[in-house]
């Protein structure tokens, strides 16, 4: 869609005010508006054809190379004064293509029109209405759910969004308590609202997604958690998790363990499912190092379920593969340094490595991964908050294509109140 910046900004602003003015002490005083740009260069080749048919194999991209640049305009209302505070949030989403083509385009930073060639531009807008009553808030409209069983996806260059109603509250100390019920989402290179379908789905079918969940911290290092997901006649998901921060010599050594279960519902329109997923991971900090290593095992039919487009709560959840196919096993390895040690704050470096073994999809599943970043934040200054990333991935299968992956991401966060 076509629509000048300007223009784009300052709608959301613009129509807020009849509301912000109804009762303003609380709403405007505690109000947030950020405005954070993101510029994204993303070059993926591709080095085999595995998975593909002949003729696919004849008219598979060799390579998909963009450049964009985004806007994403957050604001966050405070809340009206009284017993029940009223409030509400905009997100305003602005991406502009720099650099594309038709033999290059589908990076998933930019829309791809049915002849090949990504969109000029694209632009959406989601409002969310909020109430809050002691320390529980109830939020209606545009959400970005995090949580084990769903997580929004942001790993391009403007974030995936759901439409629904979710509930939160840290009433009782120690304990974080949420629910939700969705009915649609935008993908993170689209403007269209879509019904919600699980991940790998190509059916006519959909369903509302609905979760709950809590988080409990037991003692200072210790955090438990449990949620329940369930996509209407396609899965139910049970997760449980737990974490513990060890002190150990001069570092901390942290575990991490999550379990899945998940069992096809209803009509069952994805298939049977009836698998588990057990993983953990053990890392530890010390002098600016964290080394880690931990191992996933998935057991049963189908793989992992999860939402179109989304994020997966697991360590294997990688730059390329996601290593949750049916009865697939994999190690995991990974290491970090973060150079405020040598008097370089902000300056971060982390590696991983994972191989995933015995897999099905409909061939015996094979795959390993690399992944290298360097990141950088400027501290202080004119130009605090200016953030460079630079992500190198390597990923190679013998069910699917090997791909090596270079994206570079500039981001600047702007505090406009």
């Amino acid at each position: 869609m076509s629509i000048s910046f300007a223009r784009w900004v300052s709608f959301p602003l613009v129509a807020m005010l009849p509301l912000a003015s109804a009762s303003a002490e609380g709403f405007i005083e505690d109000s947030k508006l950020k405005l954070q740009l993101r510029n994204v260069y993303f070059n993926e080749n591709f080095r085999d054809e595995h998975g593909l048919s002949a003729r696919a194999a004849r008219i598979a991209k060799s390579e998909r190379t963009e450049w964009a640049q985004g806007f994403l305009l957050d604001y966050q209302s405070g809340f009206t004064p009284g017993t029940l505070g009223l409030g509400v949030d905009a997100l305003g989403l602005f991406g502009v293509k720099l650099d594309s083509g038709r033999g290059r385009s589908g990076t998933g930073l930019m829309p791809v029109h049915d002849d090949g060639r990504a969109a000029d531009e694209f632009a959406s807008l989601g409002v969310t209405a909020k109430a809050r009553l002691a320390k529980t808030t109830l939020k209606y409209g545009t959400l970005l759910p995090k949580t084990p069983v769903l997580i929004y996806n942001d790993a391009r260059l403007l974030p995936q969004t759901y439409q629904g109603t979710q509930i939160s509250s840290i009433d009782i100390e120690n304990l974080t308590l949420t629910g939700g019920y969705l009915d649609r989402f935008k993908l993170r290179d689209s403007t269209d609202s879509m019904p919600i379908v699980p991940d790998g789905y190509g059916g006519d079918k959909s369903g509302d997604f609905s979760y709950a969940g809590a988080e409990y911290m037991l003692r200072k290092n210790v955090r438990l958690s449990y949620f329940y997901g369930e996509l209407e006649n396609f899965y139910r998901q049970n997760f449980a998790g737990i974490q513990h921060d060890l002190p150990l010599g001069t570092g901390v050594l942290t575990s991490d363990l999550r379990y899945f279960n998940s069992v096809d519902s209803g009509s069952a329109y994805g298939g049977k499912i009836d698998n588990n997923m057990l993983s953990g991971q053990l890392s530890y900090a010390i002098s600016g190092h964290t080394f880690g290593g931990g191992y996933q095992t998935l057991s049963g039919d189908a793989g992992l379920p999860y939402i179109s487009g989304a994020t997966v709560y697991s360590f294997s959840n990688a730059g390329i593969g996601k290593f949750i196919e049916e009865d697939e096993k994999t190690w995991m390895l990974n290491y970090g340094y973060n150079f405020a040690a040598l008097g370089v704050p902000g300056l971060a470096f982390t590696t991983r490595y994972l191989s995933g073994n015995d897999g099905k999809s409909n061939t015996t599943v094979k795959e390993w991964e690399r992944d290298a970043e360097l990141a950088y934040v400027v501290q202080q200054g004119t130009f605090k908050g200016l953030g460079v990333r630079l992500r190198n991935y390597v990923y190679r299968s013998d069910y699917s294509r090997g791909r090596d992956s270079n994206r570079i991401y500039f981001t600047y966060d702007i505090a406009l109140w």
